[in-house]
């Protein structure tokens, strides 16, 4: 059974059919499943008094450890050879975003193109944090083009590389991850604690896939050369220690500006701008940017291609 292969199965189900909204009706999607899992943890486990961040450790242990075990369970069960690999690249398909990450930004670019603000703003939301009423037209750009970069590593590269890994276990595994950063992994009173091993153990997985991503980025680009230097100068000064790579190689590769201040409800991050002296990105370069996304998710279908002709 080939991992590698079973990746690109994966990716070429995705392609093809994304996650259809009437199987989403009738199943919900394997993050939804993680998300309840971790949201029943969180009430029942974080609460007030001593060893918040020991619980949150277990909890962490206890999503990962059930995922990762189901997978493998599952895995044992497949048969060998090329069926085996098929049906394992099948069941992973729903843990790849590939799709759904370049509808969700062009969803963005059609409206801001068009002069339509709000139409942009919401759809923005639908992949950012940040209160969207506050962003003019070239902070809703700036926002797509930084998710579109940090969620290629998260949602699309580290979990085929943890598949190409480790199989389904690994795939599954790194999705238990990631769902537990993004509910519990923050700096607030609630979770600062309980969600400590969380976000230190999706650091750590991402230290790979996320340069990879960056790597990906600049080499397909038409600007090589200042993609990689804007990465190696900006990424290390990113609030996270993975996303500053996939972000600012983006930027450099668009010769454009990301990053900087951003509102979360009634809190004001001041983050520094990454790639600054360059401008603001309009709506062509989100889709340029698109346009970069698909040339590296390409690029990275022939890197597994290539890993799966060497046997992995």
């Amino acid at each position: 059974m080939s991992f590698a292969v079973m990746m690109l199965v994966a990716m070429g189900c995705d392609l093809a059919f994304g996650w259809p909204t009437w199987m989403y009706a009738r199943i919900g999607h394997p993050v939804t499943w993680l998300g309840a899992l971790i949201a029943r943890l969180d009430r029942c486990w974080n609460r007030d008094g001593s060893n918040r961040r020991l619980r949150g450790v277990a909890a962490a242990l206890v999503v990962i450890g059930l995922s990762a075990g189901l997978a493998l369970g599952v895995q044992s069960l497949l048969p060998g050879g090329w069926l085996g690999t098929v049906i394992g690249g099948i069941l992973a398909w729903p843990l790849v975003a590939l799709r759904s990450m370049h509808d969700h930004v062009a969803a963005v670019a059609r409206p801001l193109a068009a002069g339509d603000l709000p139409a942009a703003r919401h759809a923005v939301s639908m992949i950012v944090g940040r209160d969207p009423a506050q962003l003019d037209p070239p902070g809703v750009a700036r926002a797509a083009l930084e998710s579109l970069a940090e969620n290629s590593s998260d949602g699309i590269v580290a979990p085929l590389f943890w598949g190409v890994v480790a199989g389904l276990p690994g795939i599954a595994a790194y999705k238990a991850i990631n769902t537990l950063d993004s509910m519990i992994g923050h700096r607030t009173p609630r979770h600062e604690a309980f969600g400590w091993a969380s976000a230190r153990i999706d650091d750590l997985v991402n230290l790979a896939p996320a340069r990879l991503t960056g790597l990906l980025f600049a080499l397909v680009s038409r600007r090589p050369g200042a993609a990689l230097a804007t990465m190696g100068r900006d990424a290390r000064h990113h609030r996270s220690p993975n996303a500053g790579w996939p972000e600012a190689a983006m930027a450099g590769a668009l010769g454009v500006r990301v990053s900087g201040p951003r509102i979360y409800a009634n809190r004001v991050a001041d983050e520094p701008f990454v790639n600054a002296t360059c401008p603001d990105p309009t709506p062509v370069d989100l889709h340029r940017g698109l346009a970069l996304y698909r040339r590296a998710m390409l690029a990275l279908a022939a890197l597994i291609g290539a890993l799966a002709a060497l046997g992995f």
